[in-house]
Order: structure tokens, then sequence, then C-alpha cells
């Protein structure tokens, strides 16, 4: 190579050495090989020379033209490393920032109570049994040993569908326990949660609301150990350990014995508060089954017996979680469920 071209490489060199950005390159990559450029000048000035030295000298411009693309090159993936590192320190994510607020859907108090219910009753060993909404006379009333005159088969208690006979939307969820009888033979364990439907509406019902009913049937089943499960039960729902539950004689057409269940609790005009204070508050019904009851199922009563329990879903969480009114649950009131709602993430563990 000539050392007019030997020259330029050194300073075509040195030029591309000192480029600290790619616009600096890309300026020296114009200055270069532009229609004015360094190298492009002696390309031109070929053509004056005689064929033999323009062969020789076109072939070390050539050499040249390699030797700058190569430098050019690796150039600019230096700078674009460096430009790209700089980027990424400059727009670093600091991930220990929280994310943006948003709105997030809460759980209604009745579906994270029956959670919380059928969670206790599941680990006695109950299973979940489920039965439709629309009952007949037959499941509601007459196998539950309820009689044709009593006031609970008025048309001011209880929705009868027109034109269907003796169809009606139950009025609890123990017809679950006769559907379940008819399949299954005991023993069994099981805990029916769901709708139910009554012809009332004021501050502590509604027309629509949701019980859990409950039922063991088994060998040698006894009053003693239905108390033991309500008594397990109350204690471990409210949180607990020593909450006073007493049993008061009552009635039932379906169970015999019957008892209504009370916890303690302390009341003022402000407030009540669950747990020993010297009051009492009634939450549910229970009873050994009536033999009626098994015989309409078929059920050996020499040799099974058991009890049932039934309580109201609404009532268990508006006193655990100190809800004023029975129809604030149905009102679709957003500000209101924000404040009672539940986070099925923050809950996932409890249910």
């Amino acid at each position: 190579m000539s050392v007019e071209l030997k020259n330029l490489e050194k300073i075509i060199e040195e030029k591309i050495t000192k480029a600290r950005t790619l616009d600096e390159l890309n300026a020296i990559r114009v200055e270069v090989f532009g229609k004015k450029g360094l190298i492009t000048a002696h390309l031109k000035s070929l053509a004056d020379l005689p064929e033999k030295d323009r062969k020789e000298k076109g072939k070390k411009i050539n050499d040249l033209k390699n030797i700058v693309n190569s430098l050019l090159q690796n150039k600019n993936k230096n700078l674009s490393d460096t430009e790209i590192t700089k980027k990424l320190q400059k727009e670093e994510i600091d991930i220990t920032l929280t994310t943006r607020p948003y709105d997030q859907g809460k759980l209604n108090p009745i579906t994270q109570t029956i959670a919380e219910v059928s969670t206790i009753f599941q680990k006695m060993g109950f299973e979940t049994a489920l039965g439709p909404d629309i009952e007949d006379d037959y499941h509601n009333f007459t196998a539950l040993n309820i009689p044709p005159e009593h006031p609970a088969r008025q048309l001011h208690d209880t929705f009868y569908l027109k034109g269907e006979k003796n169809k009606l939307l139950r009025t609890h969820t123990s017809p679950v326990q006769i559907r379940t009888l008819e399949k299954k033979k005991p023993p069994l364990k099981i805990i029916a949660p769901g709708r139910t439907y009554r012809a009332d509406s004021d501050m502590t019902h509604t027309p629509m609301f949701h019980q859990i009913e409950g039922l063991y049937l088994d060998k040698n089943v006894n009053m003693g150990h239905l108390k033991g499960c309500i008594m397990d039960f109350c204690r471990e729902f409210f949180e607990i350990d020593n909450l006073p539950v007493r049993f008061r004689p009552s009635f039932f057409p379906f169970t015999e014995p019957s008892a209504e269940i009370d916890i303690g609790c302390f009341k003022d005009k402000s407030q009540i508060k669950i747990g020993d204070g010297g009051s009492w508050l009634e939450i549910m019904g229970c009873g050994m089954v009536h033999d009626k009851v098994l015989k309409h199922c078929k059920v050996d009563t020499k040799k099974y017996q058991g009890f049932a329990f039934g309580v109201g879903v609404e009532r268990l969480a508006m006193l655990k979680y100190g809800i004023s009114d029975l129809r604030s649950f149905f009102d679709s009131d957003i500000k209101w469920l924000n404040n009672f709602g539940f986070s099925i993430f923050e809950n996932i563990e409890k249910i």
C-alpha cells in the first residue's frame, strides 16, 4: 500500500477511535465513503492512471476499504453496547415499588360465611349435599312430618308456583335430607347449604335467605354427640374457646327431642359482643331426627338414629361481622361491599 494510502488509513483509524457516539461514527463513515469522501476521491483518481498502475492502486484502495469497514463495524458494535448499557441503567425499574392501585372485587359476607361454616363441618367429616330450589309439597313438608294444617304451608308463609300443582320455592334446606336418604342409606353425615324462600320482609327477614342444614345418621348416635358437635362449631366459628353455649328445649315437627341453641353475649343499647357477658342470643335449632322422618325415607329406626340442625347464614354473618340490617346483603351497594366484603386472596387460608 502506498505511503499516501497508509497515512490515510492512520488518519481514518484515529478518527474512528476518537468517536464517542453512533452519530459521530456515522459522520466519519460519510466523510470516508460519501460522494466527496476521502476514499471515494482516490477511487475517482484511478481513471487518470495507466492501466497497470490503475489495477495495482485499485487493489490497495479496496484493501483499505475493507480495513476501514472492519474498523467501523467493530466500533459500531462497541458504541451500541455502551449506549444500551447506559439506557438500561437510566431506565432501571425499582421492583420494590408497589403496583398502582386498582379496583378489586370482594366476596359477599354470605359467601364468606358459607365457606367458613362448610370448612368447619367438613373437618368433622360432613359432606356437602345440594338440592333444588323448586321443591314439591312432599319433600318440603310431608316427609318432614309437617302436618297439612301447619301455618308454614299457608300462602302467607310460602311461595307456591302458579299453575304448578304442589310446586313451591323451598322454605328450608331440610328437603335435601329427604332427597339424600332416598338415594343413600346410613351411615352418613351431610351439610346442605343453599337459598331458601319465605313470604316475609323487614330488617330481620327477607323473601330469599340462606340456610345450612346438617344431618348425621349412624348407630348409637345420641344427644351428647349433637351437643359436642354444635359446641365445637360455635366456638370455632366465633373464634372464642370458652364461648358459653346452651340448649333450650323447643319444638320442631321433624326432630324429637328438639332444642334452640343460644350463645353467650354482652348486650347494651349500643352493641352486642359475642362471649361471656351474662346475656344470650339464639342462633340455631337442632334435635334428634324424628322417627316418622326416618320411616318416610325407609330407614330402620331400630338400627339407626341421628341428629339434625339448621342455621341461618345471614344471622351468623350479622353476629360475627357486626352487620345491623339483613337487607344490606342484597342491596348491591358497592360502598357497603367494600366495607364488609372479603378478599379471596386474604382469606384463602381461612376458608
